[in-house]
C-alpha cells in the first residue's frame, strides 16, 4: 500500500419479533444463551451472553432448509461496521437469505464488533469498549450455537474487508475449528508499516478507537501474532478461498444498483474511494496467495478483473466460494 493510497483511504471512511421461549445453555466459561427470538420461520436471533466481554451479543441465524437432522455451520462476519445497529450486514446488503434458502446449513451472523477486527484487545478502549472477539468466536459462541441449533459441529467462516483479515487470523488461532475459510477483499498483512496503516485507518480514523489498546504500540509482538501473512503456515489443512477485485468499475458500480440507490454521491464514493481501497486489498491478496503457494498450501484464488470495495462483489464472492466452503463442512 503506497502512501498515496493510505492518504486517500483516510477519506473513506432485524426486525425484532416477540421472544420465543428458550432455556439458557451455560458453558464452562460462564457464557450462555440468554434468549432466542424467532423472527420468521427461517430466521432467528440468539442473544448470547459473553463472559469475556461481560455483555449480551445478538447473533442472527439463518436456519437450514431441513432441520430434522444436524447440519453444519457457516459463520459470516461483517465488515468494518460490524453489523452494529443492523446496517451494513450480509442480511441488509446481499441476497444471503434467499441464497441459503435451499441449502442445509446454519448461517450464523454476529451483529456487533464494529471496528474491532474481531480480535482480542489488550485492554478496554474508551470509544470501542471491551473487545474479546477471538475468545467469543472460537470458544464461547460455537458450543452455544451447537447446542441451540443441534449442529454437526463442522464449521466454516467467511468475511469481507476488515473481517477478510479476521477470518484468516481466527482460523489460525483455533486450528481445526473451521474446516473452510473465505476471505473477500481483505488485507492479510498487519505487522508491516503499510499493513498497520490499513488497520489504523479502520480502527482509528473510521472507528475512533486506539490501536494501542488493540495490539499495543508499534513493535508489540501482538501485531505479528495476529498477522495472517506471517502465520500462514497455520492455515495448512484448512480449505481456503481468497478473492479480490482490481478496483476498476464493474457491473455493480451503477446508479441503478440497490446498494447505490440512484444516488450519484453514493456511486462516486463507491467508484473512487471503493476503487482505491479495493486496489490496496488486491495487492495484499496477491501477496498472501504467493505466500501460500511458496508454502505449498492449496488455496482457491479468484482475482476479478474489475470490482470496487462494495457489497455487490462480495455477494458474488460468497456465491462462488460456497461450493468449496459447503464441501468442506459437508453441506
Amino acid at each position: 500500500m503506497t502512501a498515496v493510497v493510505a492518504a486517500t483511504l483516510t477519506a473513506a471512511a432485524l426486525a425484532v419479533a416477540a421472544p420465543a421461549a428458550a432455556q439458557p445453555a451455560p458453558s464452562a466459561d460462564g457464557s450462555y444463551l440468554e434468549r432466542s427470538e424467532d423472527n420468521s420461520p427461517r430466521q432467528r436471533t440468539l442473544h448470547v451472553y459473553s463472559a469475556s466481554m461481560s455483555r449480551v451479543i445478538p447473533v442472527a441465524v439463518l436456519l437450514p432448509r431441513d432441520t430434522r437432522t444436524p447440519r453444519p455451520v457457516l459463520y459470516l462476519l461483517a465488515g468494518a461496521g460490524g453489523g452494529d445497529g443492523g446496517t451494513l450486514t450480509w442480511l441488509d446488503r446481499t441476497d444471503v437469505a434467499d441464497f441459503f434458502a435451499d441449502k442445509d446449513v446454519n448461517v450464523v451472523l454476529p451483529l456487533e464488533g464494529a471496528f474491532s477486527y474481531y480480535t482480542d484487545w489488550k485492554q478496554d478502549d474508551p470509544v470501542l469498549g471491551r473487545n474479546r472477539w477471538t475468545t467469543f468466536l472460537t470458544r464461547e459462541l460455537p458450543p452455544i450455537v451447537n447446542a441451540a441449533l443441534g449442529t454437526t459441529g463442522a464449521n466454516a467462516i467467511a468475511g469481507l474487508s476488515m473481517s477478510g483479515t479476521s477470518v484468516l487470523s481466527l482460523a489460525q488461532s483455533a486450528p481445526g475449528l473451521y474446516r473452510g475459510v473465505g476471505a473477500f477483499s481483505g488485507c492479510a498483512q498487519t505487522s508491516t508499516r503499510p499493513g498497520r496503516t490499513y488497520v489504523e485507518l479502520v480502527v482509528e480514523v473510521r472507528g475512533g478507537g486506539d490501536t494501542d489498546n488493540m495490539w499495543g504500540p508499534e513493535g508489540d509482538p501482538a501485531w505479528v501474532a495476529n498477522d495472517p501473512y506471517v502465520n500462514a503456515e497455520k492455515l495448512r489443512g484448512t480449505q481456503i478461498y481468497l478473492s479480490n477485485g482490481t478496483g476498476l468499475p464493474g457491473p455493480y458500480d451503477r446508479l441503478d444498483h440497490p446498494n447505490v440507490a440512484g444516488d450519484p454521491a453514493n456511486l462516486a464514493e463507491q467508484v473512487v474511494v471503493g476503487g482505491i481501497i479495493e486496489a490496496a486489498t488486491n495487492e495484499c491478496t496477491h501477496l498472501l496467495a504467493r505466500r501460500l503457494a511458496e508454502l505449498g498450501i492449496p488455496a482457491t484464488v479468484d482475482f476479478r478483473p474489475v470490482g470496487t470495495h462494495s457489497w455487490g462483489y462480495w455477494q458474488e464472492d460468497l456465491h462462488r466460494a460456497w461450493p468449496m466452503l459447503g464441501s468442506a463442512i459437508g453441506a
